[in-house]
């Protein structure tokens, strides 16, 4: 594997930004997570015959 170097200058052109402590972070941090799985299949009525059913899952992730 190689070795990463950074110069002089890499060095002095980054920049940091501090975060707000935890608790300030975890009073902000609201994550709504909603999941929907859907399937139907129906074999009724009808003798030897096989019913198949395909769901596609749908997840949607919110946060503020």
């Amino acid at each position: 594997m190689g070795t990463n170097v950074l110069s002089r200058a890499e060095l002095e052109a980054t920049t940091a930004e501090l975060l707000p402590p935890r608790e300030t972070l975890a009073w902000i941090n609201v994550t709504n997570i909603t999941a929907v799985n859907i399937a139907i299949a129906i074999n009724a009525a009808s003798y030897g015959s096989v019913a198949q059913a395909v769901a596609l899952q749908g997840i949607t992730v919110g946060q503020s």
